[in-house]
């Protein structure tokens, strides 16, 4: 037996429909709103202006094969191990949180092996983006790695 389309079928077809784009557009912003660092420039068009500049620094970091590669300990100390980094470095490191309000952490690091540093003070618990510094005669190098 076949029924008529009423206005009635119609209604809950577009009541269905638009649920489904509403419920997929909440999804994907909340999606967006947990994934994002929360970092963004001032003005876009004058960090452009900066740009060739950072290719060229990082062309230069590049060339020195260094490496570095930070990990919480259970004690919340960061260990740092790196690699082609030359003797006598200095490691320092600014941990910043990615959202939430600013609160920045300078840390400076001890040499415990060649290659390996410790942070004397722990690092609260939490989500972290630490822009690790490494300075070796005249040469300096950045990198900035996330720590949960």
């Amino acid at each position: 037996m076949k029924t008529e389309f009423t206005g009635r079928h119609m209604w809950a077809v577009m009541i269905c429909g638009f649920g489904v784009v509403i419920a997929v557009n909440f999804f994907m912003a909340t999606l967006a709103v947990r994934g994002f660092g929360g970092v963004v420039v001032e003005n876009s068009y004058v960090a452009s202006q900066n740009f060739n500049g950072w290719l060229s620094a990082a062309r230069e970091q590049e060339r020195l094969g260094w490496s570095a590669e930070a990990v919480r300990q259970a004690g919340g100390n960061v260990r740092i191990v790196t690699t082609g980094v030359p003797g006598g470095a200095e490691v320092s490191v600014k941990f910043r949180r990615p959202l939430g309000q600013p609160e920045t952490i300078d840390l400076g690091f001890d040499s415990v092996t060649p290659g390996e540093y410790v942070s004397s003070v722990p690092v609260p618990a939490g989500r972290w983006i630490a822009r690790i510094e490494i300075t070796a005669a005249d040469e300096r190098w950045t990198e900035e790695v996330r720590i949960e």
